[in-house]
């Protein structure tokens, strides 16, 4: 058989086989596309009002965003637009002048009342200075006429307030009641500053809409994205919109180094953590010996040396042990007192009662022999040349 029909059979036989299966896979499987949404990433995963601030960007106005209200980095001019989403409460007396002195040359300050999960709300200088009482006020849903969505609702988390405006202050526009509103329009001097019960229609974290493509605009119909609340912000950006500068102060700071390694860099410190404990577990001590333990019937030394004395004590050899603690005594008073340890006899034992002043009769006693059988005289003398040697 020559090469080319070899291949020829080759390709057919895949050619019968390949052509079945695909028809197979093709009749029982069928192509379907999921979407996935991720979770927001760099500034939209902490700023709440950043898909606002890009709102306003697509619509040509200048946007800044600043996490927290600094004036001296915020240089505000009129016509100028500050939407304070901060805590009203934490603004410095300070900084409440300022601000109220740039709002009568022409500025738009939006601010909102305390968040209602603070127990302890206060109103703080700016709302003061505004002559809003947000304490004691709860949250309370305001209903908001919507064509197509009869049942709208907005502010059901936000505190509500009552507002008496101060002397050159008038209120030009009011949404509630007289004792419980959630949105308060006020004029000073050629500004004007808006009061919200709340500004969670401003920010751009919602809900998927699954009748929409997910690229389109309107593909999340919570937050901003919902088209009421569109509107809603378009209403309360109007006064300066168009004329300066939109300040979007969203209250909130990035996450930090050291929470960014924790939740995103677990894949690496993870590993290196279980490297870390099984190399210290490896280099740590056991519990308990490797060597064998030592027979029982082994004795120790101090059992030796009390078994050699008691084995010369049975034997008649006590002059052994008498002579072993005096020549001990001897080495010591060698060292100790040349002089006397050179003497001998009756000398000796005068230098050493001077030396020890002790009685010359006791040291007589400790330096003399005792008899092979006197036990009892063998440990008086024994004790008395210990304590000797000690007193040296």
């Amino acid at each position: 058989m020559s090469a080319r029909l070899r291949w020829l059979l080759v390709g057919l036989v895949l050619l019968v086989i390949a052509v079945p299966l695909a028809i197979l896979f093709l009749r029982t499987h069928e192509r379907v596309t999921e979407v996935e949404r991720l979770p927001p990433q760099g500034e939209a995963s902490y700023n709440p009002l950043y898909v606002l601030g890009q709102a306003l960007r697509a619509d040509g106005l200048t946007v800044q965003s600043r996490p927290r209200l600094d004036l001296t980095r915020m240089p505000l001019a009129p016509g100028d637009t500050v939407v304070l989403l901060q805590d009203s409460a934490e603004v410095p007396a300070p900084a409440v002048a300022a601000l109220m002195a740039w709002v009568a040359r022409g500025g738009h300050l939006i601010v909102r009342t305390p968040p209602i999960g603070k127990d302890e709300a206060r109103n703080g200088p700016l709302l003061e200075a505004l002559g809003v009482d947000s304490e004691g006020h709860e949250s309370d849903c305001q209903p908001f006429h919507v064509r197509d969505d009869p049942q709208h609702v907005e502010f059901c988390d936000g505190r509500r307030f009552a507002v008496t405006p101060p002397t050159g202050i008038t209120l030009e526009r009011g949404w509630g009641d007289e004792e419980s509103r959630v949105f308060a329009r006020l004029r000073h001097g050629h500004g004007r500053i808006d009061v919200l019960a709340d500004m969670a229609f401003m920010h751009g974290k919602g809900r998927p809409n699954p009748t929409v493509p997910p690229n389109a605009a309107n593909a999340i119909v919570d937050g901003l994205h919902d088209k009421a609340h569109r509107d809603l912000t378009r209403y309360v950006l109007a006064p300066n919109h168009g004329k300066g500068t939109m300040w979007l102060v969203y209250a909130s700071r990035p996450p930090s180094l050291w929470n960014r390694v924790f939740y995103l860099g677990w894949p690496v410190w993870a590993p290196l953590l279980l490297a870390l404990l099984g190399w210290l577990w490896q280099r740590a001590q056991r519990l308990g010996s490797e060597l064998p333990s030592p027979p029982a019937e082994r004795r120790s030394l101090l059992e030796h040396i009390r078994a050699s004395g008691e084995h010369l004590l049975r034997f008649g050899k006590a002059p052994l042990l008498y002579d072993a603690v005096r020549r001990a005594f001897l080495a010591r008073l060698r060292r100790r007192s040349p002089t006397a340890a050179a003497l001998t006899g009756d000398a000796r034992v005068h230098a050493v009662a001077t030396l020890l002043q002790w009685s010359h009769a006791r040291v007589q006693t400790a330096l003399t022999p005792p008899a092979s059988h006197d036990v009892a005289g063998l440990r008086d003398r024994i004790r008395l040349l210990i304590q000797m040697r000690n007193l040296l």
